[in-house]
């Protein structure tokens, strides 16, 4: 039997920030904002990087990690393969959750909503702006499918390489999501667990704040 870590044990006190009544902004959005900027100043890890978690036909979630490209008063956009197992379960159930965890802030802030794919020049115009490796992979990976080694994917980017030389197109499988948040959550972790978290929910075109118990 392999010894496992006694997980049990592990404490962390939550001391970093605050998220009083009458500080979070009327706007989730303007308040998203603020704190991505303040994890963007502080030099995080990855400070775009977010969780999205979807539903299949099968009531199954699934999560994966992705990163945010953009957002405004529409949504939060970022870019995949639409032919991946994500982009088959928002076909299907076209509802998904989004989470950033910034750690070093001792911070979460959840989003809930619609997603919708964006408009192809939208997503032309991000491809175009990549690293040319980055676009000749998005033609190489067949994302969420089998293979039985990797030479196959570093073959098939080869293959592409040569096809398309400086300027590949955007593959047709390829593009952007946009989520139109009516929930957003965040979560400030404060001493004793008696963290804060205020969440908005959009009602009747209008964002209503309250607290919610730790």
């Amino acid at each position: 039997m392999t010894d496992s870590p006694n997980l049990a044990d592990l404490r962390k006190t939550y001391d970093k920030g605050s998220l009083n009544d009458g500080e979070a902004l009327n706007s989730p959005l303007l308040q998203f904002s603020l704190w991505l900027r303040e994890a963007l100043d502080k030099n995080l890890p990855e400070p775009n990087a977010m969780t999205v978690a979807t539903v299949g036909q099968n009531g199954r979630p699934s999560s994966r990690v992705v990163l945010i490209k953009g957002y405004d008063e529409q949504g939060i956009v970022w870019f995949t393969n639409y032919a991946s197992r994500k982009g088959h379960e928002l076909e299907q159930n076209p509802f998904a959750a989004l989470q950033f965890h910034w750690v070093e802030l001792e911070r979460v802030v959840r989003i809930e909503g619609r997603v919708e794919k964006i408009k192809p020049e939208e997503s032309d115009a991000y491809f175009a702006s990549r690293p040319l490796s980055h676009r000749i992979g998005a033609w190489a990976s067949r994302q969420s499918e089998e293979i039985s080694n990797r030479a196959i994917v570093v073959a098939r980017a080869a293959e592409y390489g040569l096809k398309f030389g400086l300027n590949p197109p955007r593959p047709p499988h390829w593009g952007g999501y946009r989520l139109t948040p009516d929930y957003w959550e965040f979560w400030q972790g404060r001493a004793s667990r008696l963290h804060d978290r205020l969440a908005y929910r959009l009602r009747d075109g209008e964002w209503q704040q309250s607290r919610l118990s730790p």
